[in-house]
């Protein structure tokens, strides 16, 4: 089970951390993402994190402005965001691959965020 919270509304040019506790699986890490959403609109995978916590990916779109990070004794993982952008508003998601596939096939309901101007 995935559970995200720290969504919430917030001005654009602010910054806000998500976060994302992994349950249920075992111990063992997993490689990690974040994906955000809007009605109407095709998921966006963002941000991945590999098991070590070593390897990042970025989209375009968040890339210079949002950090993922992982504390695996904690079995979290974490989406720093900052100057953050109306067009930033989604719903915001994590995702899990025990196998590193790029699947991601455990995945959480997701928390929201809304970024006025």
């Amino acid at each position: 089970q995935l559970a995200e919270s720290g969504g919430t509304a917030v001005q654009a040019g602010g910054s806000l951390k998500l976060a994302c506790v992994v349950s249920g699986q075992g111990n063992s890490p997993y490689c990690m993402a974040w994906f955000r959403q809007v009605a109407g609109k095709d998921r966006e995978g963002i941000a991945t994190i590999d098991r070590s916590g070593a390897e990042t990916t970025y989209a375009d779109s968040v890339k210079g402005r949002f950090t993922v990070s992982q504390d695996n004794p904690k079995n979290t993982l974490y989406l720093q965001m900052n100057t953050l952008k109306p067009e930033d508003t989604a719903m915001y998601s994590c995702a899990a691959d025990r196998r590193c596939s790029g699947v991601y096939p455990y995945r959480g309901q997701g928390t929201q965020v809304t970024v006025s101007s």
